[in-house]
């Protein structure tokens, strides 16, 4: 007996089972988001308004799809941004992620970071550097700054054992390193260098971008940092396996791959990541953010060269050292009194000529840009009680102890607490300048002995 119709497969010539669908829903991400979006921004009830009633006219039909994936748009927010990065960077490949230190900790486990490994990293500098090393099961040995409050590479080599496999420089607070002699002794020692550029993006050293300098380079794409509205990071390299490694933490461990779910293509190409992938969200705001920072870095740059050459010298002040005057970014103006009494008596003159600066002096709270107050770190505690890494068998065993102690870095401990630094504004006009250094002049000629012979400042 012949089968009814419609219980004949399709397949066989049937009716389909299922010929529309009449369920109707609303996008997942629709206008309440992006109304959410907008109240962000501070428009006015008013404006609010109309932006609601313009969205409410469209058909956004399944709505946006906030992640880096199966996008319907030409490239997506975030290809846009990683590719943006390498052409204003010029590096080979670029990596968009969440923040700066899933970057730091992206870049030191493609460097070989791991239980038995050690890492320099700088005495001064934020304390998400030295812990992403932690994170990454190795251990940071700091190293002692000099003048420009960057790495001293005089101090590194004493630092260098058969358990370290890199060297982290960072460029603090609009200032770059002294990479020259940094990726020296790097290359005669055979270890990779990842630089922490999440002060100083767009910074440079003899005309090239930090942060391609050494083999990694990692940014802090933010809110709080010359690039970004959120929270982002940035990595870039010119290695190719460098690259891939990076992804593979990125990219839950690779589906960053062409064939994401594919066998290892090579020999360790595959192992467990995470999940630093940054959205789309974050990225439509960088991708702007990273666009202008040129311009950006070109007037902080400009502002303090314009207060710097109207500055005297004067016998009980040292400025900060410079390490190439004109790739700095120049967000900060630094320098350091003969006597933390004295710096006290400059803060206070300079701030009652309306200049905004600080010192931290003698009583400072402590701050985990220096290694001494850096405590999840100095006390050698992790998230269990086993002691890891400190206490690896693989560190141990190979001759490894670390401990912490105030007075391991001398200069740094100095430097930290007796620095004046005032505050810079991209905006600040001609005039503007103008005003701030002869304030500058002012309050040091009525607190120290001008000198032509003393350190200049540029």
């Amino acid at each position: 007996m012949a089968r009814k119709i419609d219980q004949q497969l399709a397949l066989q010539g049937g009716l389909k089972a299922v010929s529309t669908i009449e369920g109707r829903g609303e996008p997942k991400i629709g206008i309440e988001e992006f109304m959410s979006v907008a109240e962000r921004f501070g428009f006015s009830a008013k404006t609010l308004a109309k932006m609601r009633e313009a969205a409410e006219a469209e058909d956004l039909g399944g709505g946006p799809f906030l992640a880096n994936y199966y996008s319907n748009l030409p490239e997506t927010k975030v290809k846009a941004y990683e590719r943006l990065a390498r052409e204003t960077f010029g590096a080979k490949h670029a990596i968009g992620v969440t923040s700066g230190t899933a970057a730091l900790n992206c870049a030191f486990v493609a460097a070989g970071v791991g239980p038995g490994k050690e890492v320099i990293v700088p005495a001064v500098g934020f304390f998400a550097t030295a812990a992403a090393v932690v994170h990454s099961k190795g251990i940071p040995i700091f190293c002692d700054v000099d003048e420009s409050l960057g790495m001293d590479p005089r101090k590194l080599e004493a630092l260098i054992t058969p358990r370290t496999v890199a060297l982290a420089p960072t460029h603090v607070m609009g200032t770059v390193c002294d990479m020259t002699a940094i990726m020296r002794i790097a290359r005669k020692h055979k270890l990779k260098v990842v630089e922490d550029c999440a002060q100083s993006c767009g910074g440079k050293v003899k005309g090239r971008h930090v942060g391609t300098i050494g083999d990694l380079g990692c940014f802090s794409i933010s809110a709080y940092k010359i690039v970004g509205g959120g929270e982002g990071g940035l990595i870039l390299t010119d290695s190719e396996r460098l690259y891939e490694r990076c992804q593979g933490i990125a990219e839950c461990g690779g589906l960053w791959r062409p064939d994401r779910f594919a066998p290892p293509r090579y020999k360790g190409e595959l192992f467990c990541g995470t999940n630093y992938r940054m959205s789309e969200l974050e990225a439509a705001i960088d991708v702007v953010q990273l666009r202008r920072m040129p311009a950006t870095v070109r007037r902080f740059h400009n502002v303090k060269l314009r207060i710097l050459k109207q500055l005297k010298t004067f016998r009980e002040i040292r400025p900060q050292t410079l390490n190439d005057p004109e790739g700095e970014v120049g967000y900060s103006l630094r320098f350091f009194p003969e006597t933390i009494a004295l710096g006290e008596g400059i803060v206070e003159a300079l701030s009652a000529e309306g200049i905004g600066c600080g010192m931290r002096g003698k009583h400072g709270a402590p701050d985990w840009h220096i290694y001494h107050d850096m405590f999840p770190i100095t006390t050698q505690t992790g998230a269990t009680s086993d002691g890891c890494p400190y206490t690896c068998p693989l560190y141990t065993a190979n001759g490894g102890k670390v401990d912490y102690q105030r007075g391991d870095c001398p200069t740094a401990d100095d430097l930290f607490d007796r620095n004046i630094s005032v505050g810079l504004n991209q905006w600040f006009t001609a005039q503007d300048c103008r005003n701030i250094a002869k304030g500058i002049n002012k309050v040091l000629a009525a607190y120290c002995t001008e000198d032509p012979q003393a350190k200049a400042w540029i």
